[in-house]
């Protein structure tokens, strides 16, 4: 008989994805293809999943086919293949994503997830290492691993910062920008999940290292100081080990005397010293892997380990000023010399038996910065230019902000016929300690011609020791049911709930001499460490005068508990229709309670939060999406707790505002999608937010001083459009005939995101970002923003362009990665002198970045051997942060150089 072969590729009807493709981490439990191998007429969904490789598995789906046989006989007549031409995991998700597989961390050379994901459509870093999606700061963004929330071990962020997430621990990471409700419902510009590495395929050891030099700071002029001798592997040796007496002190509000201050550490923690040379930049790394097979069952574990050791100096020009007219108030020249310290470490196991998954992943970050800073300048009070014909003041601090989290997850993916049922658990913990945060300021004394600290007025001494702790626990859980119906329908319900607590300390000392006498000449021209030696400390009735409630509240503990519950429906509706449709109930409970009478926070708020997104395939190669929902984001601990903090990355101090409130975001998005071959795509988006009650970073002026903070405030609405477009394209080289170019292809990978914002304020009151007490204090809105301008950290445009050369065969990869990000604000400005009139705000200027990356393999006794070079800020594109005044004048708050680095590195494979 005569047999006839029909082959069918149905685009948007039957999805057949393997188990192993798209069964990965997601958040509340919604596992793409909740965890299972789809069988036809099952909806898979991997929006929510986190690929351990989502570019290898994109290309896996593609070789899924079910061959059937009419009437269940294999030698029959007819053979149809039934199954879907899905490119990759972006396009066959129902949600707007942005995937980063292993190869394309690879390609970008970075160190560290944050500077990867810079290069994704739409997204920035800010600082050091926080990301915003399409213009929205940290706050409206959330960050994941592995399905998984994590607390922050910055006092002054909710977000945990992605710079300290090696490269080397990271498998992929997924960036989805429209919601679904299986997501936490505070979702403003986007979500980020980083999945790490999971049960390898085959055993394997990898070990390598680098050595890199930036030209600002390698064998260059920085200031250091001796510390402990742990320092530069980031860990304290006990020199800064805080005393009993001070935690008493600062908890009690009382004043050591000189007698305790001779327990304190005293010149390895105060003498800052002149280094001509400063080392170059050091890492290395190490990770392994292997499995086994017990019976059906695969047990595999997987450990990675990091330490790095960087420096960077900065050369900064800081001003100020409180006038309208731009007139200076501070003018100061300032070096900074960071030395940089990381240690992390990664062991995972797992076990995937059949259909189903179970992993356990533990993560250890220590990160920590050392910081020395020395500055001369003017202010007001002596007058700009200084009357002496040198700088009026001399100012050193030295700082040690060390950093930790550990984090262990347990994941579980099981499937019974139709029914998925994924859950989840972790416990998270970070912990960030700045002990002896020493400053001095040294005036110039006409009489004696020199220097001289005599501890009262403007010359002064002090100490600050903070500490903060914060753990999560959270738990999520998904049952996914694929109904045996003629079109795909999949019902998908959850719940997850996170508990995080917090408590922070910071107490704050001045030195003074006995009675709030001044010391003579003699003494006040002795260096920092002399001028606390014990003899001159105790002969001299020096101690501690506490001023931690004069800064704030010196603790406070907070806590986050959130429920939420949540259902969705996927659904084929016909042919080439699909539409993903939900509704989460959410409801917290944000609580703040500082120390010292100030005004606690209490907020209690529950909201349903629907998403919906419709995905039409009008053509083989072509689709359309439209998305609406509504999100939220509360306000973040550091934006509530009425305690100062100084950032070391942007040298700024921050205050926050007891009084701030949720904010809710109404969000819509329609985009287009070509893809034209494997792995190669167009796409073209326009997207539109209404948020109310944004929250602001304000600067402000408190009473009596000259220098700058920054507070927050909920402007009364904003609005926020933008379009957003990426190309990603090969080019096989091989046509232009040359052996050397029959395996290469040439990378296009360009993407651009244009946003508009602006701020709605008139008349109404809000809450001041400077309050007294536990009262409030109302101001109208357009005394603190600006009708019209746009939010902060917002840039207008923002472009990145990969082109390179890579072989398909072998390892061999040339990369130049082009990054642009136009100005944007960084905190509206404050309400200065002249009638209380709004000073302009202050404005970030980026710049363009541009960088290459080289890696390539070479084969050394039988093992192959990667070679990666990397020149980064080939422009040397410098950091500005500024004010422009009507009448021309301008006032740089932070100006200085960066360096172009340079790095050279190697690792091997056994």
């Amino acid at each position: 008989m005569k047999s006839s072969v029909l082959v069918s590729v149905l685009l948007a009807t039957t999805t057949l994805v393997p188990a192993h493709a798209l069964a990965q981490s997601a958040p509340g439990g919604a596992t793409a293809g909740g965890g299972q191998s789809a069988p036809a007429g099952s909806v898979v969904s991997p929006q929510a999943g986190t690929p351990a490789d989502p570019a290898q598995q994109a290309d896996q789906q593609q070789e899924q086919v079910e061959i059937s046989t009419p009437g269940g006989n294999s030698g029959g007549d007819e053979i149809v293949v039934v199954g879907r031409n899905i490119p990759n995991v972006v396009r066959a998700t129902p949600e707007v994503v942005s995937v980063l597989s292993t190869a394309d961390i690879a390609r970008t050379g970075e160190g560290d997830i944050a500077g990867a994901l810079q290069r994704v459509t739409g997204l920035s870093v800010v600082g050091n290492g926080f990301v915003y999606v399409r213009g929205l700061g940290d706050r409206y963004s959330s960050s994941l691993l592995n399905g998984s929330p994590l607390p922050s071990p910055e006092p002054l962020r909710r977000v945990v910062p992605l710079d300290i997430f090696p490269t080397n621990v990271i498998a992929s990471a997924l960036v989805q920008k429209s919601y679904s409700v299986n997501y936490p419902g505070e979702f403003g510009g986007g979500v980020i999940n980083l999945t790490t590495k999971a049960v390898p395929q085959e055993t394997f050891l990898q070990i390598g290292g680098s050595v890199g030099a930036d030209t600002v700071t390698t064998s260059e002029l920085g200031y250091v100081y001796d510390g402990g001798k742990y320092d530069q592997f980031g860990f304290d040796s006990g020199e800064r080990k805080v005393p009993a007496f001070i935690k008493a002190a600062g908890k009690n509000g009382t004043s050591p005397t000189s007698a305790d201050l001779t327990a304190l550490s005293n010149a390895p923690t105060t003498l800052l010293q002149q280094n001509n040379q400063l080392p170059a930049n050091l890492s290395g790394e190490m990770s392994f892997g292997t499995f086994t097979d017990v019976g059906s069952t695969r047990l595999g574990v997987i450990a990675a380990a990091g330490i790095s050791n960087t420096w960077r100096t900065r050369f900064d020009k800081q001003q100020s000023t409180d006038d309208a007219t731009g007139i200076l108030t501070r003018d100061f020249r300032t070096v900074l010399t960071d030395n940089r310290a990381i240690v992390n470490g990664l062991l995972g196991f797992g076990a995937e038996f059949g259909e189903n998954k179970i992993r356990w992943t533990n993560l250890y970050i220590h990160d920590t910065l050392k910081q020395g800073r020395l500055s001369s300048g003017n202010t007001a009070n002596i007058g700009i230019p200084s009357p002496y014909g040198k700088p009026a003041f001399i100012t050193q601090n030295t700082s040690w902000f060390e950093r930790q989290l550990i984090d262990t997850q347990l994941v579980g993916e099981f499937k019974f016929g139709n029914f998925a049922f994924d859950t989840r658990g972790s416990y998270a913990k970070t912990e960030r300690n700045s002990p002896y945060e020493r400053q001095f300021t040294y005036q110039y004394n006409t009489a004696v011609k020199d220097y001289t600290n005599n501890l009262s007025g403007l010359q002064s001494a002090s100490v600050a020791f903070s500490e903060l702790n914060e753990t999560l626990w959270s738990g999520q859980a998904n049952l996914t049911y694929n109904a045996p119906t003629d079109r795909p329908l999949a019902l998908s319900v959850g719940y997850a709930y996170n508990d995080t607590s917090r408590d922070s300390s910071r107490y704050t000392f001045q030195y003074s001499a006995a009675n709030n006498g001044a010391l003579g000449d003699v003494l006040a021209q002795l260096r920092p460490d002399y001028l606390l030696s014990d003899y001159i400390v105790t002969t001299n009735g020096i101690y501690l005068r506490n001023t931690s409630t004069g800064q704030g509240a010196a603790a406070y503990d907070a806590s986050l508990k959130v429920h939420g519950a949540y259902g969705q429906v996927e659904a084929e509706i016909f042919d080439g229709l699909r539409a993903t449709a939900g509704v989460r109930y959410e409801t917290a409970e944000e609580r703040v309670t500082p120390s010292g009478g100030a005004a606690a926070t209490n907020l209690k708020n529950d909201y349903f939060l629907p998403a919906v997104t419709v995905t039409w395939n009008f053509a083989s190669d072509l689709q359309a999406r439209l998305h609406f929902s509504k999100t939220l984001a509360r306000p973040q601990f550091r934006e509530l707790a009425p305690q100062l903090y100084q950032d070391f990355d942007s040298d700024r101090l921050f205050f926050g505002n007891a009084f701030l409130k949720d904010s809710q975001l109404y969000n819509a998005e329609a985009r287009t999608e070509w893809y034209f071959a494997k792995d190669q795509r167009f796409t073209a988006a326009a997207f539109y937010k209404r948020i109310n009650n944004p929250i602001e970073a304000v600067a402000f002026f408190p009473a009596g001083s000259d220098t700058l903070q920054t507070g927050f405030a909920n402007a009364p609405q904003a609005k926020l459009y933008g379009g957003e477009t990426e190309f990603q394209k090969y080019i096989g080289l091989d046509v232009l005939g040359a052996d050397w170019l029959a395996t290469r292809r040439l990378v296009l990978i360009a993407n651009y995101t244009y946003t508009h914002s602006s701020i709605s304020a008139g008349d109404e009151l809000i809450a001041s970002p400077l309050q007294a007490g536990s009262q409030v204090q109302l101001r109208p809105a357009n005394i603190l923003f600006q009708d019209g301008a746009p939010l902060v950290g917002q840039s207008d445009h923002l472009v990145n362009l990969q082109i390179g050369i890579e072989d398909k065969k072998s390892l061999s990869q040339f990369t130049w990665l082009f990054n642009y990000a136009s100005n944007r604000v960084t905190n509206r400005g404050p309400v200065g002198g002249g009638g209380g009139i709004r000073l302009p705000d202050l404005i970030e200027k980026p710049g363009i970045r541009l960088d290459f990356v080289g890696r390539q393999g070479i084969k050394v006794m039988d093992k192959q051997i990667e070679v990666k070079f990397e020149a980064r800020n080939i422009t040397g594109t410098g950091y500005r942060e500024y004010q422009t005044f009507a009448n021309g004048n301008q006032v740089d708050i932070n100006k200085y150089r960066l360096g172009r680095m340079f790095t050279l590195g190697a690792s091997v494979t056994f």
